[in-house]
Parts: C-alpha cells; structure tokens; sequence
C-alpha cells in the first residue's frame, strides 16, 4: 500500500468516526442511524443520476449488495436492541477484518503477505482494546453478541461484494464513484424503513418530531458516510481488500478520540495501549 492510499483510506476513517461520533452522541442510536442512512441516500441520489448508472457488469453486485445489506440492518438493530453502541460497535467492526484477510485467498485470489497479516491482526485487536472498555461484559449479553457477531460475518460478506462489484466497474470502463453512489442512493432506505415498522404510531410520529429538530446534522453525517465508503472502495481498486478492509476500522480509534474530546469520556490506560497497537498495525500494512 502506497503512502497516498494509506493516508486515503485513514482520512476516510475519519470520515466514518465523524459520524459514528454522531450517533453515539444521540438519545435515540436506532433513529439516528436511521435518519442518517436516509439523509445520506437523499444527498447520493441526484448525484447518482448525474454520473449515470454503473456498467451493466457491475449490476449483479449492487444488487446482491442491497441484499446484503439487509441483513446488515437486521443485524444491527438486534445488536443495538439487546446491547450498548460502545459494546457492540467494535465487536462488528473488529471482527470483520480478520474474517476478510481469513476469506480473501479463497474469493479473491489475494493472500496477505506476513507483513499484512501482523497489520490486520494488530488493527483487530487494537480496535478491540478501545472500544470495549470491558471485555467481559459481552459475555453477560449473549443476544447482544450473537448480533454482533453475525454482523461481523455479514460486513465481511459485502466487502467482498462490494470490492470485487467496484473492481468490475472499473474493468468494464466505469467509474468507482457511480457504483459507491447507486449503491447507497438505493440501500440508504431499508434501515428507516426498518426502524419506523418497529415502532408504535406515537413512537413514528415522535421519530418524525425528532428527525424536524436533527436533519442538519444528519445530512451532514449522511454526507460523512458516503465519502468514507467512496474512499474505501476506491482503495480496494488500488490494494489489497483485506488491507483496506482493516485500516478502515481505525474509525473505531478516532471515535473514541472524538468520544474524548467532545462527549468528555474517559480515554484510559487500556485505550492507550490500543492505540498504540493500532499505530503499529498500520505501520506494518504500509511496510507490506
């Protein structure tokens, strides 16, 4: 990985913190992640008909994408029901990556070199020493991590998707930046659908009330979210999946940076020491 994609790929973690930062900081995670994702679709659709659709061999991935993605949603409003942000977030955000440098040989002919595998594994488990300030607390929640492990094996499932759908895109003469924009103009929907549908009559109306007082935040999160993923897949055109896949969730690093300087949460001894892995682990991907 060059410096310039490593720096990419860490601006859009970034990126992806900043409005992770967001919804942690909210009353209500479902119906902000929800208004988020919604918001996001709004911003990407007139983009999306400007650029002109994806080649049509990239179409099978889109759609098996929002397929996916499904799942995804599902996934991640059980995890959310039966258990903390702070505890399941980095449970589906750590795990992904090592299941996708474990995939990568198999579905995309790329095996990590040595140098890239002590990178992905120091990332992993960086991510996992900040976010979960108590490790054992998971297993107290056994719901709660069955989610948020079956995500971590759904979010695996769309990198790969959505890697090889921007490689194909690319091959047939298109453009990364139309399939990031389709892809998220169409998912961007079934999480409020979903998120709506569980709520009572009063609740929607409450969640609409609430959606008037906090859009602007939100469009700009939406806004957040899709430069973060444009980068990454962009990123998976030019390195290695699994790499990409793993420095992205350095999100998970500058979060908990955020969570310290603006919601006044505790940093720690053992943040610090993940940290510091983390740091090394990016230092070895680029050395790979």
């Amino acid at each position: 990985m060059t410096t310039f994609i490593v720096l990419a790929v860490l601006a859009g973690a970034v990126l992806h913190a900043a409005w992770n930062a967001l919804v942690k900081s909210s009353g209500d995670k479902s119906l902000d992640t929800a208004l988020l994702h919604g918001l996001g679709a709004l911003v990407a659709l007139p983009f999306a008909i400007y650029v002109g659709l994806p080649t049509p061999a990239a179409m099978p991935f889109i759609a098996a994408s929002l397929v996916i993605h499904i799942g995804y949603y599902v996934a991640l409003a059980g995890a959310y029901h039966h258990g903390e942000m702070g505890m399941t977030y980095p449970i589906m955000r750590g795990t992904a990556p090592l299941l996708v440098a474990l995939g990568s040989g198999a579905l995309l002919g790329e095996v990590p070199a040595p140098a890239a595998w002590a990178g992905i594994v120091g990332i992993t488990v960086g991510v996992a020493l900040v976010g979960l300030a108590h490790p054992g607390e998971a297993l107290h929640h056994r719901k709660a991590l069955a989610f948020a492990l079956a995500n971590a094996v759904i979010i695996a499932g769309y990198t790969f998707v959505d890697g090889s759908g921007v490689r194909a895109e690319k091959a047939a003469g298109g453009q990364v930046w139309r399939y990031v924009l389709w892809l998220i103009a169409l998912d961007g929907f079934a999480y409020p659908l979903l998120v709506l549908q569980r709520r009572s009559a009063a609740g929607r109306r409450a969640a609409l009330a609430y959606a008037r007082r906090r859009w602007p935040l939100a469009a700009l999160g939406g806004s957040a979210s899709i430069g973060s993923y444009a980068i990454a897949l962009w990123a998976m055109t030019q390195a290695p999946v699994a790499s990409v896949a793993a420095l992205r969730e350095t999100s998970v690093l500058f979060a908990v940076v955020l969570s310290t300087w603006l919601l006044k949460e505790r940093f720690g001894a053992q943040r610090a020491l993940g940290a510091a892995v983390i740091v090394a682990g990016v230092v070895a991907l680029r050395l790979a």
